[in-house]
């Protein structure tokens, strides 16, 4: 009888366009905080100084609290086997694309080339007046807040509360939902709107879905086919071995 990791793995193997999709959960191990859960960043922070009425009324004010979370944390903050199992798994030709929810850049990092960043990247720094582009750097965030040439305030080019998700990024994470067959989801609780309606889409049309998780999410009793409960690194090193043992 096959367990849980071989079924898994049959599943990817047998796959024609397999999707992932990441959360917060997957960069844990990386130092880098969840949002929700125990000791999330919302049990410490108010929710409300990253919505983007805050930050364009208050923007020295965010960007000291920005600059401490998400710049100074996420340096010291380097890809985990988590991320490299993904890239890897993208590198052998099984998984086709990545969308995550997460700002962090680390899947880039660890080398995935196809990744649809749902709610942006926090290393990316957009003019809020001109809309041009810079990348983030210890110069250009050293007086807060940062400007544009144009004298426009600089935000982190990712989607704060109040804003709409990327049109790029809804059209390409909706282009790959139509082609996915499987999906793996990982390290994501499911409660936020609308990046948790991704895993729904895809199982609507007819995915099959493989979740890995730290404890059971809005997804495990609902649309999950096999579940994976334990750490991103440990579950999907286990699963490539799986799937190495059947396609070496």
């Amino acid at each position: 009888m096959e367990n849980s990791f071989q079924k898994a793995a049959h599943i990817i193997l047998k796959a024609r366009y397999l999707s992932a999709f990441t959360g917060s959960g997957i960069s844990f191990e990386s130092g880098i905080p969840t949002f929700r859960g125990k000791n999330g960043l919302w049990t410490k922070y108010d929710p409300e100084l990253f919505d983007i009425s805050y930050f364009t009324a208050n923007p020295a004010e965010s960007w000291k609290l920005l600059k401490k979370l998400f710049f100074e944390s996420f340096a010291e903050s380097k890809p985990n086997d988590a991320h490299f199992v993904l890239s890897r798994l993208e590198q052998k030709g099984f998984l086709k694309i990545i969308i995550t929810q997460n700002i962090d850049n680390l899947h880039f990092e660890a080398g995935s080339k196809n990744v649809v960043e749902y709610h942006g990247n926090s290393q990316n720094l957009i003019c809020i007046a001109c809309r041009k582009l810079y990348m983030a750097s210890p110069e250009l965030i050293e007086n807060l807040p940062p400007v544009c040439e144009c004298g426009g305030i600089l935000k982190p080019d990712m989607v704060f509360f109040g804003e709409e998700i990327p049109g790029s990024a809804v059209v390409n994470a909706q282009r790959a939902l139509k082609k996915t067959d499987a999906m793996l989801v990982v390290g994501t609780t499911g409660e936020v709107y609308p990046a948790s309606m991704i895993p729904i889409e895809a199982k609507r049309r007819g995915a099959e879905i493989i979740e890995v998780n730290i404890k059971p999410s809005s997804y495990t009793n609902e649309i999950t086919d096999i579940f994976f409960q334990g750490k991103a690194t440990v579950m999907l090193n286990e699963l490539e071995r799986e799937i190495d043992r059947y396609n070496p």
